[in-house]
């Protein structure tokens, strides 16, 4: 006999975006999937007899802080879908891709940011998820310190930010237990680091200059809703 038992989680999700130029198709599926996003989701864990009690989304669009200045990196604060879904979708129809300047990006800052998230520390069960879309390589963190609009408190290298991360040793700005990484990024080395040496971390290699137009939504939520 079937159960009817759900688990209940509370999923705080963070879409980490590459707002570079050319990333403009991998937006373009974010923003034509925004309104579907929620339904989406939880269409899928109802499969799996698992309920999302509250399901929190935060963007963190980023470029490069050399080369696009105030427009480096924008930075949202969560919305509780489904009801913000209408700010949580012009938030992200506003998003437009463009500059970058030189190949690496500010990957690692954007990263940063949403590692130190306000995650929900409330509920038995709870998923703390960031996905990370980009087509490009990073810089080393640090590398647009110069900039007049570099933030202060950012990691000052990759062992820095790893330690935001934790690990079962030592607890970072996440949860342990309820931490996800998923990362559709380059096979490029930074990347290859944080997917070979962070616990919790899904990646789905992508290639640069291509847009990430080779991913499909479905897979994208699959993926998303595998790690809840």
């Amino acid at each position: 006999m079937a159960s009817n038992y759900k688990i209940s989680y509370n999923v705080d999700m963070v879409f980490c975006i590459d707002c570079t130029g050319s990333m403009e198709n991998v937006i373009d599926i974010v923003k034509n999937n925004a309104l579907n996003f929620y339904q989406d989701v939880t269409g899928v864990m109802a499969n799996k007899h698992k309920h999302i009690n509250q399901l929190r989304v935060r963007v963190v669009a980023f470029r490069d802080y050399l080369e696009d200045a105030e427009n480096a990196m924008q930075v949202t604060e969560f919305f509780t879908l489904p009801e913000q879904s209408k700010e949580f979708e012009q938030c992200v129809r506003s998003l437009s891709a463009f500059g970058g300047g030189d190949e690496p990006e500010d990957g690692l800052e954007a990263l940063a940011y949403s590692i130190k998230s306000n995650w929900e520390t409330e509920g038995i069960k709870k998923r703390q998820v960031i996905v990370v879309w980009t087509d490009s390589s990073t810089h080393d963190l640090g590398y647009g310190s110069s900039s007049p609009y570099y933030p202060k408190g950012m990691a000052r290298d990759l062992p820095e930010l790893s330690a935001w991360w934790g690990d079962r040793q030592h607890k970072g700005f996440v949860d342990n237990n309820a931490k996800r990484l998923i990362l559709f990024a380059p096979d490029e080395p930074a990347w290859n680091i944080i997917s070979r040496n962070w616990d919790c971390v899904l990646h789905f290699p992508s290639t640069a200059g291509d847009g990430l137009s080779q991913l499909e939504y479905s897979q994208i939520i699959d993926a998303i809703s595998n790690t809840i």
